[in-house]
Order: C-alpha cells, then sequence, then structure tokens
C-alpha cells in the first residue's frame, strides 16, 4: 500500500520537520500546544512522587545533583538523559496525559520530558520550545496515519512505539540540526522504537513512555555527533515498517502526503483527559455520569450494569476483577462503577488501596462489559460509548456518547475544567503560588526567554532528597 519513495522517507521526513517555521504556525497550534504543555506538566507534577517514578530515579542515582536538567517536583538535577527517563515515567504513571485519536496513544509524554531536559540544557526559549513541540507531535502523528491502526492491534504500544520518532524530531529541531542529521536521527530511532500492550495495567506502561522519551533525545545528540543509521531505515525489508507492521498493512503515502496541512495538533487535535485512567474507559464514564445527573440513581439499588464499548477498546480494558490500583486504571468495570458511585472518577480512586474498598467491589461485580455492534454505532468510530442500568425494581436507565468530551478539537474540554485539572495535579506538589505562575508563564510561553523560568517554577526544596527518589 503506497508507493516508496526514491529518497529515503527518513530524510523526507527531515526535510519537511526543518520546514516548518514559528511564523507559518496558525495561532490554533500555538494554543493547543499551549494547553497540551500546562496538562502534561500538570499531570507529571502529580506523578513525580508515585512509585514507578521514584524507583527508577533510585535505580539510576539521581539522588544526586550530577547535571543541569531538573527532576520535576524535585530539587534535584541530572543529566539531559536521566531526567527524560525520569519525568517521562512520572508523565505517564498516572493514565491522566493527554490523547491522539491519530496515533492511538499520547502524543505529550513521549515528547515533553525529552524536549523540557534539553531545552534546559541548551537554554532553550519559549518560541523555539513551542515549535519543536509541535514539529515533534506533527512527525508521530504522520507516521502513525501511515501505520494505524494495524500497528495498535498488532499489540504495539504506539505512545512508545511511534512516540520515540516524536521525541526524536522535536529534540533534533530543538538542536537545528541538518535535514540529513533529523532523518539519522528518526533511522536510529527505529532501533529504539518498544513497548507492547502486553504490559498495560503494570509500571512498565509508564516505564515506556520514560523509555521512549529518552530514547529520542539520545537518537537526536548522537545524530549531532556523527553518529550513523540506515538511510532507509524505516522501507527497508528489514526495517520498521515490515517488521513493526508487516507488509500491506502500511501506507508510505499516507506519512509523507499533506504535511502539516492541516497540523494533527489543529485538526483532530489533542484529546484532554478528565478522567485519570485508560482513555478507552471514558464514553462509557461519560455516558454513566449522564445517568447519575439525569436519574439521581442509588448504587445501592441496581441490580446490573451493561457498560459497552469498541472491541478494540475493550480488548485491555475488560477487567472484572483488577488486583492493583494500575489494573483498575484498565478496569471498564471499576471505572464505571465508581462513575455510578460518585458521579466522577478522580486520582483518589486509584490511590492505595482504594480499588478494595468493598462497595466498590461490589458494584464491580454487577457490571458486564461488551462490545458495542455496528448497528448502534457508526463502525468507523472507535471512541462512542454506551451504558445501560437496570434497577432492582425494573427500571432502566440508558445513556450513549459518540466520543468522551475533550476527545477531539471540535468538542474541547473547557478552559475553565482544563484550568481545575492542571491546578488539582500541580498543587500535590507545587505551592499555589508556583502553580499560579506557572499557568501565567505557559500562557506567554512565547515571551519566555528560558525554559529554566519555568522549571525553576517546579522546584521543589527537600529536607532529605533520596527520600523523594526512593
Amino acid at each position: 500500500m503506497g508507493k516508496l519513495t526514491p529518497m529515503s522517507i527518513s530524510k523526507e521526513l527531515g526535510r519537511r520537520i526543518l520546514s516548518l517555521r514559528y511564523e507559518d504556525l496558525p495561532e490554533s497550534a500555538v494554543n493547543s500546544a499551549k494547553m497540551a504543555i500546562l496538562d502534561t506538566l500538570g499531570v507529571t507534577l502529580a506523578g513525580a512522587r508515585e512509585e514507578a517514578p521514584r524507583i527508577v530515579g533510585r535505580t539510576l542515582g539521581v539522588e544526586s545533583n550530577i547535571g543541569p536538567c531538573l527532576v520535576l517536583g524535585s530539587s534535584r538535577r541530572t543529566t539531559n538523559l536521566d531526567a527524560a527517563l525520569v519525568n517521562g515515567t512520572a508523565a505517564h504513571v498516572l493514565d491522566f496525559d493527554d490523547c491522539s485519536n491519530t496515533l492511538g496513544g499520547h502524543p505529550s509524554v513521549p515528547i515533553l520530558p525529552a524536549l523540557l531536559a534539553l531545552a534546559e540544557e541548551v537554554h532553550a526559549g519559549g518560541r523555539d520550545f513551542l515549535l519543536a513541540y509541535i514539529v515533534g507531535f506533527e512527525t508521530e502523528a504522520r507516521i502513525a496515519r501511515g501505520v494505524n491502526f494495524h500497528h495498535y492491534q498488532k499489540g504495539w504500544h504506539p505512545t512508545a512505539t511511534l512516540g520515540t520518532f516524536g521525541a526524536a524530531a522535536a529534540c533534533a529541531r530543538l538542536l537545528n540540526l541538518s535535514a540529513d542529521h533529523v532523518g539519522t536521527a528518526l533511522a536510529l530511532s527505529v532501533s529504539m522504537a518498544a513497548g507492547v500492550k502486553a504490559n498495560f495495567g503494570t509500571m512498565t506502561k509508564s516505564f515506556h513512555v520514560g523509555q521512549c522519551s529518552r530514547n529520542g533525545l539520545f537518537a537526536a545528540l548522537l545524530a549531532r555527533d556523527g553518529f550513523s543509521a540506515h538511510p532507509k531505515a524505516f522501507e527497508h525489508k528489514h526495517g520498521f515498517l515490515n517488521v513493526f507492521n508487516g507488509a500491506g498493512t502500511f501506507d508510505v503515502e499516507k506519512i509523507l502526503d499533506h504535511w502539516a496541512d492541516p497540523l494533527d495538533i489543529v485538526e483532530p487535535g489533542v484529546a484532554i483527559k478528565q478522567y485519570p485512567c485508560c482513555g478507552s474507559t471514558h464514553p462509557a464514564i461519560d455516558a454513566m455520569i449522564e445517568i447519575v445527573r439525569a436519574h439521581h440513581v442509588d448504587p445501592g439499588q441496581v441490580s446490573e450494569i451493561s457498560a459497552q464499548i469498541h472491541a478494540r477498546r475493550l480488548e485491555h480494558t475488560n477487567r472484572p476483577d483488577p488486583q492493583s490500583a494500575l489494573e483498575a486504571k484498565f478496569s471498564l468495570q471499576y471505572c464505571v462503577a465508581r462513575a455510578l458511585m460518585h458521579g466522577k472518577v478522580v486520582l483518589e480512586h486509584f490511590e492505595g488501596n482504594a480499588f478494595q474498598d468493598p462497595d466498590a467491589r461490589r458494584i464491580t461485580r454487577r457490571v458486564r462489559a461488551a462490545p458495542y455492534t455496528d448497528r448502534e454505532f457508526d463502525p468507523t468510530n472507535h471512541f462512542a460509548g454506551q451504558v445501560v442500568v437496570t434497577s432492582v425494581d425494573g427500571r432502566s436507565y440508558s445513556a450513549s456518547v459518540e466520543s468522551a468530551l475533550g476527545r477531539t478539537s471540535r468538542t474541547p474540554l473547557p478552559p475553565d475544567k482544563l484550568t481545575t485539572k492542571f491546578e488539582n495535579c500541580a498543587m500535590r506538589v507545587l505551592s499555589r503560588e508556583q502553580v499560579t505562575l506557572l499557568h501565567e508563564s505557559i500562557q506567554k510561553l512565547e515571551q519566555v526567554q528560558s525554559i529554566r523560568q519555568l522549571t525553576d517554577l517546579m522546584m521543589v526544596p527537600e529536607t532529605n532528597p533520596r527520600q523523594a527518589a526512593c
């Protein structure tokens, strides 16, 4: 499918990556980028004290101040690669970060930890940072157009496999590498892309992101310093497209054609999560909350709940008996139960042993998960959901959504909801004053002279640095 270009795909992408200039960016792209950066930094700060990034930090030894790059939510600085790895793991550990319909995953978390570390090191300004982020987003999204959704269905975790290219492109652009060197960074990334969906529901899923963020930065730095890679690492018979996808399951034209026309960050745009759990559960959560608000259903009077989402989404969320907080994030049954009980789904529902709450487990057992049929929704829409609640006296309540709120630029999350989410996340680590100043700085990011102005606002004094890393 699709013709192979005489010039290598990696070099063609390199040319396109360098062709974008800040002056050419539409205002909608810059605004979407600011929104995504604000959201990502918030969830990264909230995730910074979770066990997974602590273990990664302890294993790496980042409690020592041995570099220029901040471990977010701490006072420690480390090397650029280690900062990308730890902050990348923290960014995704809560599964509260943004999504992309094109990517079939999370677009910002592979890019921003790497870009933030590099920008600190080279003292980059806000305009260059914004451009590099948008370039990285476009790169991973365009490659995704060529390989999805076979790539996703085959079992790869696109956030990690395709996100590696986004991180490499963003960092290469910030370094202002030549087109050939950008192409080399992408070709190098082919051999550094990894992540399988079997590890969803464990710490390894967030480690995927830390690893791909680090690898993308590493690839850009190696390319800058003269490292070599096969120029046709994408299209070679033993290259990315044939090995990760397979013959007949990719389309090169979709990768290269209509570059940035429109930018993917504009259409379909960034999907900002309302709930700190797998995005595949969100349509059903929205539907359940609609039922609760409309009918004031008493959870104790519910006999059965039917929750339906697309079969592709149900594959990794059909978990009727989650055995950990991380598994609960991927349990459609548990998330729908919490939505019924509280009319909302929040971070506290996935902390500690909350997943073992007797009332929550009792309701979870009453949820029957199933794929919806093509008769109920457009078969090309895999972001819809439907919930039917049956009470003990036989009454039935139902609601359905075509897609969760915030899923595309056509149904964006309202600014006040985004601000509330950011503040709730960031204030788990920072003071109110820091959160306010950080929010204001991101709103005028193009005027920021050095990214250090942002990272300085995300420092937290520690009486015992090792305690935060462990």
